[in-house]
């Protein structure tokens, strides 16, 4: 069984993206890792290549700035670099560059692919979400806030990215039928200083929206966490790959958990999930099987 990596960045510097521990964090178990590295004005390029010289391959991009509508530059990025991992491997491994796969299910997601190698009804597996949010001291626990997606895919070249890429369809439009791995992945994307936060919000907004929604709605000094709906402290690990990441963090957030901005159909649906396990109404971006 053969797994390669996948993934794209542009700008990570500029925007304090974990680029090399969400790379470094599916690394052991993939041979290669493909990475669609976008025309940036920092050194992108370079820290992506100083990883592994000898697992990492680049694909050099410029980014399609006309694509403004639903984030689709991002599910074109991301299919320039799946287009690059060669035929002959079975499984490929995305990860976005704010997402951190946890090293404890390393062995588990490896022992998923290679269960149903030969199973073709099962077309990828999701992985679990905890999204960090202000600090690596909270995680976002509202519905909110998506529980689980495809990371992992067969090698199909028909498979494509799916709208702003948070996962992946057949080019038809049709969903995969996916297992869960039951592994976690870290989302590291709303954790970073209120500056580094605003230029991302300022810069990613921009494909989606208009110059003017922009201007409405993204603050000019700072960004302002407090706006979140529903925090809780965050009481497990982080992956291994981001201790020195997060003993580097120069900024402070501290949120108060009696804070609760949900709306009562919120409260009433969140109430249901968490007394039985089940979310209801949920969007799901593929059929699951069991």
């Amino acid at each position: 069984m053969k797994i390669a990596g996948f993934s794209f960045i542009r700008n990570a510097e500029m925007y304090d993206y974990p680029i090399v521990e969400a790379i470094q964090s599916i690394l052991p178990i993939c041979e290669k890792v493909y990475v669609a590295v976008g025309k940036s004005d920092d050194n992108t390029y370079e820290i992506v290549q100083n990883i592994d010289n000898q697992k990492i391959k680049i694909i050099s991009t410029v980014w399609d700035e006309a694509l403004r509508e639903g984030g689709k530059v991002l599910a074109s990025e991301t299919n320039k670099a799946f287009q690059a991992v060669p035929d002959d491997y079975d499984w490929c491994f995305y990860i976005q560059g704010d997402e951190v796969f946890h090293e404890n299910g390393l062995d588990v997601i490896w022992n998923c692919m290679q269960k149903e190698l030969h199973n073709k009804m099962v077309e990828g597996f999701l992985v679990d979400y905890l999204h960090h949010y202000g600090s690596y001291d909270y995680v976002a626990t509202s519905r909110n806030w998506y529980r689980r997606e495809i990371r992992v895919i067969r090698n199909n070249k028909n498979i494509i990215s799916w709208k702003d890429a948070q996962g992946f369809r057949w080019n038809n439009g049709k969903k995969l039928t996916v297992k869960r791995s039951r592994c976690t992945m870290h989302h590291y994307g709303w954790v970073k200083s209120p500056e580094k936060q605003l230029l991302k919000q300022k810069n990613f907004n921009k494909y989606w929206h208009s110059d003017e929604w922009i201007q409405q709605h993204v603050p000019n000094e700072t960004f302002d966490y407090s706006g979140i709906d529903k925090l809780e402290l965050y009481r497990g690990t982080h992956p291994k790959v981001m201790q020195s990441r997060i003993l580097q963090k120069n900024w402070k957030f501290e949120h108060d958990l009696s804070k609760d901005r949900r709306n009562l159909k919120t409260k009433c649906l969140d109430f249901i999930e968490k007394v039985t396990g089940k979310r209801l109404f949920e969007y799901k971006n593929y059929i699951l099987i069991e």
